[in-house]
């Protein structure tokens, strides 16, 4: 008696993403770390001395963190209301940080209270820096106006009233310590000099500006607004060298990584994208659970921070490569182990002992095995099996057809088991997979329940669904063909050219023999 052979669910190659040195390297974070704040998070700095800890703006607070921490190691809450942009100074020692009420308050790592306070905007302050000579400090507000303040005098150096909106962003040149970048909500980012009365130069990015930030060589800007991250060459009097168009919300904020060859955009949309400062395509994706406000990458990418608009500060850490190496060494001895003796051949003396394996049948192939033809169909329809793999359910419905019952299985049906049938047919016949066996099944269902089409709404709705999915795979499948006749016309057309030109060269060839020939 020959036994039951299951039935062979075919198995179809699924489109992978492309697995790329960028994806390994962007992967080999551990699980987020989340911490909760008191309000939105607008910005996050890492300090740039060891231990590396980051300040934390959200709130009226600036809570300091530890690398590892998830408790705040200090924190500084002389505010009124809203405290903006703590960034650190390139020493690490000195914070700046600026407010709701206007006022910008400079605080010393190690103490509490502001060793400065600086007052001159008469809005809110949203974005403070250190210029690169650590004795200045840039600002800009909602009063339109970008600042220049004295850090030993607590003085104001100079006032630009050149943006016609709020000034929600800006950055210093390492390079040039006279030299910073503001941006602004009347879709500008001015470039100022501290030695010239007025902006250098004025770049138009097209929407309200963000965030903007300067490359380390200083030559090329980044700007982000809108739905658009922008390079420009600012060598080139501020030329759009990129437009990239990536997100599908306002991106709001910009970082670079610690080598300068991959930039970071987070976005409103959940999304953080890498993209190679080469190519700018994106080299890879994060997302995150709600829209980004604020982004950090630590030195040498340790750490990526991430804060958002729900007051959720999400922490990656780098997985540590020794462990990597250490769990391939262990996995070594184990494989050789596993392989052992796999390809022993028994000898002649050997006493060979065979023992039987062991077939464990799922459901539908029980009911199979006892031809139960109607109750395998009912149980490849079961959610599970229909909505996660329905390539079991084709299978069995291609081998009742093999067995010539899959007429008796459809029929004798109820309204809701008909029902059924129907809206997983509509839903998969364009799949060119399934396609062959599920145009059978269509086509029996139409042939056996045709005496009762119109006596329920339900059923006939279904055929509609069904009539209507197929009629637009014929349209589809249409233009599909003029498209290929299209592209056979053009490749024709091509080689014909090319055959030509090759024709033409070899007579012109000949010709010149010939030519040489008669003047010898």
């Amino acid at each position: 008696r020959a036994s039951y052979k299951p039935v062979a669910v075919p198995a179809h190659p699924r489109l992978g993403e492309k697995v790329t040195q960028d994806t390994l390297y962007w992967r080999g974070y551990k699980t987020p770390v989340q911490i909760k704040e008191f309000g939105a998070i607008n910005k996050i700095d890492f300090s740039p001395v060891s231990p590396y800890n980051y300040a934390v703006t959200a709130s009226s607070r600036i809570h300091i963190y530890g690398r590892y921490s998830q408790e705040p190691i200090k924190t500084f809450s002389r505010f009124k209301d809203a405290a903006y942009c703590a960034t650190y100074r390139d020493d690490g020692k000195l914070l700046v940080a600026g407010s709701e009420e206007g006022s910008i308050r400079l605080f010393d790592i190690s103490g509490r209270a502001p060793l400065r306070q600086f007052d001159g905007h008469t809005k809110a302050v949203h974005i403070v820096g250190f210029l690169s000579d650590k004795y200045r400090i840039f600002s800009g507000g909602d009063d339109y106006s970008s600042n220049l303040w004295d850090i030993p005098s607590a003085a104001e150096i100079v006032s630009y009233n050149e943006h016609l909106d709020y000034v929600r962003c800006g950055c210093a040149s390492k390079l040039n310590a006279d030299v910073f970048v503001t941006g602004s909500y009347d879709h500008t980012v001015k470039v100022f000099d501290a030695r010239i009365k007025k902006s250098v130069m004025t770049i138009e990015h097209g929407q309200p500006v963000e965030s903007v930030l300067l490359f380390p060589s200083g030559g090329l800007l980044v700007s982000a607004g809108g739905r658009y991250v922008k390079v420009w060459d600012v060598l080139k009097g501020g030329q759009l060298l990129v437009s990239l168009k990536n997100h599908h919300k306002t991106v709001t904020c910009l970082c670079l990584n610690s080598s300068g060859q991959r930039l970071l955009s987070g976005s409103l949309d959940r999304h953080v994208k890498i993209y190679s400062t080469t190519s700018y395509k994106v080299v890879h994706s994060f997302n995150y659970a709600t829209s980004i406000l604020s982004l950090a990458l630590s030195p040498e990418d340790e750490t990526i921070v991430v804060g958002m608009t729900n007051g959720v500060l999400n922490v990656k850490h780098r997985k540590p490569e020794e462990s990597k190496a250490k769990s391939q060494n262990k996995r070594r001895p184990a494989y050789r182990t596993f392989v052992k003796g796999r390809n022993y051949m028994p000898k002649q003396e050997d006493f060979y002992v065979s023992k039987p394996g062991k077939c464990v049948l799922r459901k539908y192939d029980k009911l199979l095995k006892s031809f139960q033809s109607s109750k395998a169909l009912d149980a490849v329809l079961e959610p599970q099996i229909r909505l996660c793999t329905p390539e079991v359910t084709v299978a069995v419905m291609q081998e009742l057809n093999r067995r010539g019952t899959l007429r008796s299985a459809l029929a004798g049906r109820d309204e809701k088991q008909i029902s059924l049938l129907l809206t997983f047919v509509t839903r998969r016949v364009i799949e060119p997979r399934f396609t062959p066996i599920l145009v059978t099944v269509a086509d029996m269902i139409a042939d056996i329940y045709q005496p009762v089409v119109g006596q329920s709404a339900l059923v006939d709705k279904q055929f509609l669904r069904l009539q209507e999915a197929i009629g637009k795979e014929i349209d589809y499948q249409e233009e599909l063909l003029e498209v290929l006749g299209m592209m056979d016309a053009l490749f024709a057309t091509l080689t014909k050219k090319k055959a030509s030109s090759l024709e033409e060269n070899k007579s012109n060839g000949l010709t010149k023999t010939l030519e040489q020939d008669t003047s010898h």
